[in-house]
């Protein structure tokens, strides 16, 4: 039951089948988006856990086969979000950093907030952990600078502390590092890239995942498929992909959009 090309495999099965049967340090990225536990209360995939120990038991399975698979140089991103219902992801993340090293805590400034709360502020932001197996893995921050606007960089260049402009000047045409900050705006109403998953994340968003925690030609992994938002976005930038959905609908929509893409 698989999609199957030179450059990408897509299998309709659940994560903890599928990642046992995958070879070990095989993949050199992992992003993994998975159910927040009772977030979409409408979505039986969010509410399969009888109590928040039972979920964290679970996400602990599948992050022991992911680390199994990811590659001695790779990084593993997961997505989770805090709040009043959703503070489970606290207990992950204390557990998944003794599983694995810490690497980065990524606050993803989703730039439109969620449904007011009258007695808490209006949650805005989703955390994306980032784990890795060594000491040095393999991070290329240059890969996704942010441009300076030309009014920013007539300023710099205007700074007398820089002696060499000319290194300058390669500097503000290069752009700005990113920071552990994230704003890039969610899929929100009749954004042109929604494609009828309640939890599809932005392609922008991911692309900055794969471009600076991978190189064309290597393995990306998304056990928690979706709305195939990480097989896009890999293979448009030149990755080989392989991931897993259980669910057959979604399996559907993911094939008309590599079909299109």
């Amino acid at each position: 039951m698989c999609q199957c090309s030179s450059k990408y495999l897509i299998n309709i099965e659940d994560c903890l089948t599928w990642l046992p049967q995958q070879k070990s340090s095989s993949f050199q990225l992992i992003v993994a988006d998975p159910p927040y536990f009772q977030v979409q209360l409408k979505e039986k995939w969010d509410n399969a856990w009888v109590n928040e120990a039972a979920y964290v038991k679970w996400m602990m399975s599948w992050l022991r086969e992911a680390k199994r698979v990811l590659h001695s140089t790779g990084l593993l991103y997961l997505f989770g979000q805090l709040g009043k219902r959703e503070n489970v992801f606290l207990q992950v993340m204390a557990q998944a950093t003794k599983l694995f090293q810490f690497h980065d805590l990524i606050i993803w400034d989703r730039a439109v907030g969620y449904n007011e709360r009258r007695d808490s502020f209006t949650p805005q932001y989703e955390m994306i952990l980032v784990l890795r197996k060594s000491e040095k893995p393999y991070f290329n921050k240059s890969a996704v600078r942010e441009p300076y606007d030309e009014a920013t960089k007539q300023i710099y260049l205007k700074d007398k502390r820089y002696k060499d402009l000319r290194k300058r000047k390669f500097h503000l045409e290069q752009g700005k590092f990113a920071t552990n900050l994230w704003r890039i705006p969610s899929l929100k109403g009749a954004s042109k890239e929604k494609v009828g998953h309640p939890t599809q994340k932005p392609l922008a968003l991911i692309e900055r995942i794969i471009l600076s925690s991978s190189r064309k030609g290597e393995w990306v992994c998304d056990p928690f498929l979706g709305s195939g938002t990480t097989a896009v976005a890999a293979l448009k930038h030149g990755r080989a992909f392989a991931g897993c959905e259980r669910d057959a609908n979604y399996i559907k929509l993911i094939r008309k959009r590599l079909q299109k893409s």
